[in-house]
């Protein structure tokens, strides 16, 4: 990490404010050859942390932006290096121009995620905390961010790194028994053993437990509606979107593929799928439609079920419903409430049915409350629910090896460190402890450019 690397660190589209961002040892000298601040010093001498307006000049040597610099001596920056950043007008072009001198300067173009790795592995940040950043940075809902943020303020790290604590302390006296049997060391009392592995597999469980939540939030609910043709689906979608997103005829059979929309009901993302009437096709482009519909809904968290109120249920009614039952959650809906209602909740085979009318908007309220409830309740969102897949599935395998050595507590010491010394390297790569290269690249290799 001697070499100085540069990047855009905003988007690429025209905005008021655009940032190159430096960081390396030696990093001032290279912007030194691309910006000049008015006061006539080089960026090293300037007071850290403070800004400075200054030029900044292309490759040729020609003025191209008025802008600020700020410079961050070592180790009190984001990676932990000598950074430096140039806050200029966010013409992509000019910025592009500029990025080109400072890589003629001696700059190499940062890779995606650099910056973020470097302040991990110069200790700035832990691992949870790095993969917070993109988090954040893909956040989609105002819930989500702010878990994000907390996750990046340590959150998260304070109820894993307690459980690795205990791990180590076992494992470093596990060593120490069996490395030195001369030495008057304190062998293990069973019950302390006991109390330490029970107590991390309850803190660990509990932590496992809001996986479900965190994944709801992180990367929403996927729902779909359900229901034969002409009962009012795409009309729903577009009630529940906000704007015409589906076409809307009395024809039957218009929808003939899903169409999803990703919207949000109160505090949940719902990832909603509106799909083809289910009805016995003969168009073999309808039936291909409707077979889509069947997957989709053995793949949904949530299926909602739509019917036509103001006609008594029939076949193909049923063909839907049974579709329905197929996912995580399923509930019903009978639409067109403002028409008049032949149908009766008690005759749908559901626990939650609201009547509805997607013209009107009637019942909707109700629908919103029913997905922010099942979906959107929980711990308090401060960062400490676990979102990301990664760290579920080390834990999980953390988890196992904890439940393990609780079975083998009254074994060897051996065959117990075998255990422990499984969970504390699971841990490890959530945290980054000993964490591997390969499993180091593949995280940063999410980011964008810049970060």
């Amino acid at each position: 990490m001697r070499d100085v690397i540069a990047a855009v660190a905003t988007g690429k589209i025209p905005c008021a404010i655009g940032i190159l961002r430096l960081s390396g040892q030696g990093c001032s000298e290279v912007a030194d050859r691309v910006f000049v601040p008015d006061c006539g010093k080089p960026i090293a001498h300037l007071k850290p942390r403070m800004l400075y307006l200054g030029k900044v000049y292309d490759r040729f040597g020609r003025i191209i932006d008025q802008a600020m610099v700020v410079y961050c001596p070592a180790p009190h920056s984001y990676t932990g290096e000598d950074t430096v950043e140039l806050q200029c007008h966010g013409s992509p072009a000019m910025l592009a121009s500029a990025l080109e001198a400072l890589l003629q300067a001696g700059a190499r173009q940062a890779g995606p995620g650099e910056f973020t790795k470097r302040a991990f592995l110069n200790g700035q940040l832990d691992l949870t905390q790095a993969e917070a950043v993109i988090d954040l940075i893909d956040a989609q809902t105002a819930e989500a961010a702010a878990n994000a943020a907390g996750q990046l303020g340590g959150a998260l790290l304070q109820r894993i790194e307690p459980i690795y604590e205990d791990m180590t302390d076992l494992c470093s006296h596990f060593h120490a028994v069996l490395d030195y049997p001369d030495e008057d060391i304190a062998d293990f009392e069973l019950q302390e053993l006991e109390e330490t592995l029970e107590r991390s597999d309850r803190a660990l469980k509990a932590l496992l437990a809001t996986y479900e939540q965190g994944r709801f939030l992180k990367q929403g609910v996927k729902a779909v509606l359900l229901g034969k043709p002409n009962v009012g689906k795409s009309s729903l979608l577009n009630a529940l979107a906000g704007y015409d997103r589906v076409i809307v005829t009395e024809i039957a059979g218009t929808t003939r593929d899903t169409v999803e929309e990703t919207l949000r009901l109160g505090k949940v993302l719902l990832r909603l799928t509106d799909t083809a009437g289910m009805r016995n096709a003969e168009d073999p482009i309808e039936a291909l439609g409707v077979e889509r519909s069947r997957q989709a809904a053995g793949e949904a968290e949530l299926a909602i079920f739509v019917c036509d109120g103001s006609e008594a249920l029939g076949a193909e009614d049923r063909l839907a419903m049974e579709a329905a039952k197929g996912a995580a959650c399923a509930i019903a809906l009978i639409n067109k409430c403002d028409q008049g209602s032949y149908v009766r909740p008690e005759e749908l085979p559901f626990e939650t049915v609201f009547s509805v009318s997607a013209k009107t908007g009637e019942g909707l309220e109700r629908l919103r409350a029913f997905v922010e409830e099942r979906f959107g309740g929980g711990p308090r969102i401060d960062g400490s629910i676990l979102t990301n897949p990664r760290q579920f599935g080390a834990l999980c395998r953390a988890g196992e090896a904890i439940a393990r050595a609780r079975r083998n507590a009254g074994l060897t010491p051996d065959a117990l460190l075998t255990d422990v010394e499984c969970a504390m390297e699971a841990l490890g790569e959530v945290i980054g402890r000993t964490v591997r290269e390969d499993i180091t690249d593949r995280i940063f290799a999410r980011f964008c450019v810049g970060k």
